[in-house]
């Protein structure tokens, strides 16, 4: 702890961090001077009790180890995925689920008031910040929501169908302007259809490498993309992320992966990086990426605010169980699959090559 020149208030995030001294596993050092700024600004700021306090540090735990997130890289999916798993699979009572989101809302609120500085210190740490995630739409105003369905609800086929041709669209804009964001853009739109495909969750999505697809003797016709090893799953109880291996069930959402890893992911220059979606800058998108890119995309679409990306995954599960596996499969023939992997989205190679060279 250092003495500030000027006046800084208890929590402030310039009193519980050394400046010039460099943090080991600093990830984990400034989560914990976090939750100790917290503390005292609750103790002595706010003058609760040291029990309300613990009890609130720990909840805030819990959410730590359900997300596998740094509050950093928070977002407001992260909590409608915890408040379903909350009342849907743990059966918490609403007064349970009320004190969680009270702790949760208060952290968020701490975090985020710039007299405590946690949002310019994590950016110049990281290169990102904290943001809102605790709104009316996902706290316990709209608890019953929650009770009526443990998810958020499913896409219906027109919406998906819409949001995946806009998707589409994006691409074909960008690379026929020729302007930045061709490889964004398709790198997103099959973003979404894994997620879809796949019924995947944001963060699981975000963590794929390339080398997580393997052959299926049950799907040899898809050669390796015949299931997915998820490694990054829910974690539960505070163990560990849990693996799983989904099976492809869906022949075109094969077809966008394998465009994608033989027309685009070669072109962001990057061998040596495993990630199946890497950034301009050599790094992996955050789930983050994908809820504001979907909101985006929901938004020029003046599609329901309700749907969240986490819908793509309600809906893969829910087609497959209204329609059966096989009409699922099908559903990317309605939309007309990506053409053969030489002209991804009706383009050919040399104006794809010149539009992505012209956007870097």
């Amino acid at each position: 702890m250092v003495a500030a020149e000027v006046y800084e208030p208890q929590g402030s995030a310039r009193l519980e961090l050394v400046s010039g001294v460099t943090l080991l596993r600093e990830d984990d050092a400034v989560v914990e001077a976090m939750l100790e700024g917290w503390a005292r600004q609750q103790l002595g700021g706010r003058g609760l009790a040291a029990k309300t306090v613990a009890r609130r540090r720990a909840i805030v735990r819990r959410f730590l180890t359900f997300s596998n997130e740094y509050p950093w890289h928070w977002t407001a999916g992260h909590l409608d995925e915890w408040s379903a798993d909350l009342v849907g699979v743990l059966g918490r009572a609403k007064s349970t689920i009320r004190s969680y989101h009270d702790a949760i809302r208060c952290f968020d609120d701490y975090l985020n008031a710039p007299q405590y500085r946690w949002v310019e210190e994590c950016d110049t740490r990281f290169g990102t910040h904290p943001v809102r995630i605790c709104f009316e739409s996902n706290t316990t105003s709209h608890l019953v929501d929650y009770e009526g369905r443990a998810e958020r609800r499913p896409l219906t086929r027109e919406e998906l169908q819409r949001f995946f041709d806009y998707a589409d669209d994006r691409v074909e804009r960008a690379a026929r302007s020729g302007r930045k964001g061709v490889l964004t853009a398709y790198r997103d739109a099959t973003v979404f259809k894994v997620i879809y495909g796949w019924g995947l969750r944001c963060t699981e999505t975000s963590k794929l490498d390339v080398t997580d697809w393997y052959r299926s003797p049950q799907a040899p016709e898809l050669g390796k993309f015949g299931k997915l090893e998820v490694r990054w799953g829910k974690s539960s109880k505070g163990s560990p992320p849990k693996r799983r291996t989904v099976h492809s069930v869906m022949p075109w959402a094969v077809e966008a992966v394998e465009d994608y890893l033989v027309n685009v992911r070669p072109r962001y220059g990057l061998p040596d990086q495993p990630a199946l979606w890497p950034t301009e800058r050599g790094g992996r998108i955050r789930p983050r990426h994908i809820e504001e890119r979907f909101a985006e995309y929901r938004d020029a679409l003046k599609l329901p605010t309700e749907l969240v990306p986490h819908c793509l995954r309600h809906s893969h599960i829910t087609h497959q169980e209204v329609s059966g596996v096989a009409s699922a499969a099908s559903f990317g023939k309605i939309r007309e699959p990506l053409l053969p992997a030489t002209s991804p989205f009706g383009l050919d190679e040399g104006r794809l090559a010149e539009a992505s060279s012209r956007a870097s």
